[in-house]
């Protein structure tokens, strides 16, 4: 992969996205596309996720994200370029 492949999101997830099994979908879906980067639940109800790798994986992930596990309603995405992360892998990260 190049550099010019290699895409980096911060990716903010609102709706009902806890209590539903959000981070383990999403971390199935990060490592189904062979992603880096972590999830986490935020105290305002969002879900917030840094991944990176192929754009086209990327662009895969965020489209997953954006339908979610069954019983979740995802309202919005936001999406925002990010440096990558410093480990590899895909991993989940205690609240905030």
């Amino acid at each position: 992969m190049t550099d010019d492949d290699l895409t980096s999101l911060r990716v903010k997830i609102e709706g009902f996205v806890q209590a539903v099994g959000f981070r383990n979908f999403v971390i199935e879906k990060a490592t189904a596309f062979n992603l880096d980067g972590w999830v986490r639940n935020r105290s305002d109800g969002t879900l917030e996720a840094l991944v990176s790798g192929s754009t086209k994986s990327v662009e895969a992930f965020v489209g997953a994200c954006t339908q979610g596990p069954p019983g979740s309603k995802v309202t919005s995405v936001d999406l925002h370029k990010a440096e990558p992360p410093e480990e590899k892998g895909f991993h989940r990260r205690s609240s905030v």
